[in-house]
């Protein structure tokens, strides 16, 4: 993985992709007590930044590849994702959802035309129907993070940020990442180092699904105890993946790792003051920078809010603090 591997992807992303801004509001500065930019992924075609990394994915396969269909799996915005740059491409799509995953991520994986094929996370294994799925079919499986053109997609998020903060003469900053399998944190990273090396990543996760952060003080790959259960589902993930961790042990500073109110607390405030919809797992970057100031050394914190594919009663339950 390198800078030269997401300048290409953001070529190919070009006027596909959309450039999310940076948005702040001085309400959000006061409870932080710093200044809080946030860069709404949740904004991205299908609702998250996983759009990016499944296009990029799919832009970089020779045509006869793509004819042959594409496979994925997951809790929902790489499905949503993958079924839209297939969408886009008029290749098939076919992709592995947890039965438990949030409705609205389920209906939206189709409504791209992705034939969805549900699973049991707790006593089957994704993987093992994927590979069978795979050799019947001739499909090609588009991993959603421990892929390298998946992350190099994600990093033009990072590519982003670094020139929206130079513009705003922000040349400091820690940058707090919604980290699942660590797809997003380490193409932001990657992007950051080469571009404004002033602006240092900080993987943030949900409390019992730490892995990241307890891997990044251990120095080794850490697993979570279960994946099923979690709010922040879209970041729910065993352990960190195998190309992400080393990308992320070298260039990350510590994770940070918050409570589950904390992220719908998070989520009402950004919908309050920014009039952005987030998820659990999309408002964990945000609900680290508004609560765990004490975790943050730099006045500027920049915060991913990575999607909004929420459903209606969670959204509700998280209005609940407005």
């Amino acid at each position: 993985m390198n800078i030269e591997m997401i300048d290409a992807a953001a070529a190919r992303l070009n006027g596909i992709a959309r450039r999310t801004p940076l948005l702040y509001a001085p309400a959000l500065d006061a409870i932080a007590g710093r200044r809080v930019l946030v860069k709404p992924e949740c904004l991205q075609q299908t609702g998250s930044f996983k759009f990016r990394g499944a296009y990029s994915a799919l832009s970089a396969m020779d045509a006869e590849t793509r004819a042959r269909g594409i496979l994925a799996y997951s809790s929902g915005n790489h499905a949503q994702g993958v079924a839209r740059a297939a969408q886009i491409f008029d290749c098939p799509a076919v992709i592995l959802m947890p039965a438990d995953a949030p409705r609205a991520k389920i209906e939206g994986t189709r409504s791209y035309g992705a034939e969805v094929i549900t699973y049991d996370r707790a006593s089957e294994s994704r993987e093992a129907i994927g590979a069978r799925l795979a050799k019947e079919r001739g499909l090609t499986l588009v991993r959603p993070y421990d892929e390298p053109q998946v992350i190099a997609g994600q990093g033009t998020t990072g590519l982003e940020i670094a020139e929206q903060a130079a513009k705003m003469d922000i040349t400091r900053a820690e940058v707090l990442v919604c980290c699942g399998g660590g797809g997003l944190t380490a193409g932001i990273a990657l992007a950051c180092a080469a571009r404004a090396p002033g602006l240092r990543v900080r993987p943030v996760e949900p409390e019992g699904y730490d892995d990241t952060a307890r891997s990044l003080q251990s120095g080794t790959r850490e697993g979570n105890a279960t994946e099923a259960g979690g709010l922040c589902d879209a970041i729910l993930t065993p352990q960190p993946g195998e190309i992400t961790f080393p990308i992320n042990a070298r260039l990350c500073g510590p994770g940070i790792v918050v409570s589950e109110e904390e992220a719908l607390r998070a989520m009402a405030m950004a919908f309050r003051h920014l009039k952005v919809v987030a998820e659990p797992g999309g408002a964990v970057a945000l609900a680290a920078a508004l609560f765990h100031g004490q975790e943050i050394e730099n006045e500027v914190a920049v915060c991913t809010v990575s999607g909004g594919n929420v459903d209606v009663a969670t959204f509700a339950r998280a209005l609940e603090y407005a």
